[in-house]
């Protein structure tokens, strides 16, 4: 059941509770000291770098504002599963029936997915019907109410981190 919330982990939340804390007592200062200093250089008019530096702050409160709703917001999930179950942080090994051919993903929270490498979300398609199963599994995956595909796990590494990078939008 998809709530609408984004799902996190315990370290995804501490992650984003350090990646905050970075930002306001690191980064905003820094940021605030430049559009002061740039704002002391006189006319504003045609001061690209008084410009520059209140862009800078303005996303850095963006990006503030973002993860801390998302923190609000979210639904912390537990990222441990059976030992021969896929779930959070695994990489699965998986065969695609369709095009003959096996591919490596990890599976990881939403705000960590990133298709071009290869890290796909718990609440993918795929994610969502590998999750729980096992090695040797034939699953299907469905992509709307008109396709879908198998894939079969061919294996599941456990040691995997989530040493991952939280997405920036």
């Amino acid at each position: 059941m998809n709530t609408g919330r984004a799902q996190l982990t315990k370290s995804d939340v501490e992650k984003i509770e350090a990646e905050i804390e970075e930002r306001k007592l690191v980064i905003r200062p820094k940021l605030i000291g430049e559009v002061q200093e740039a704002r002391a250089q006189g006319d504003l008019s045609e001061n690209f770098e008084y410009y520059a530096a209140k862009k800078a702050k303005n996303e850095n409160e963006g990006r503030i504002r973002y993860l801390e709703r998302m923190l609000k917001t979210a639904r912390v999930i537990s990222d441990s599963s059976a030992d021969d179950e896929v779930g959070i942080n695994n990489t699965v090994t998986l065969y695609f029936e369709e095009d003959d051919e096996e591919q490596t993903y990890k599976v990881v929270t939403s705000i960590r997915g990133n298709s071009l490498e290869n890290r796909i979300s718990n609440e993918s398609p795929i994610g969502k019907a590998i999750m729980g199963h096992k090695v040797g599994d034939r699953v299907s995956v469905r992509v709307n109410e008109s396709y879908s595909y198998y894939v079969e796990i061919r294996d599941i590494d456990k040691s995997s981190t989530d040493d991952d990078e939280i997405k920036r939008f």
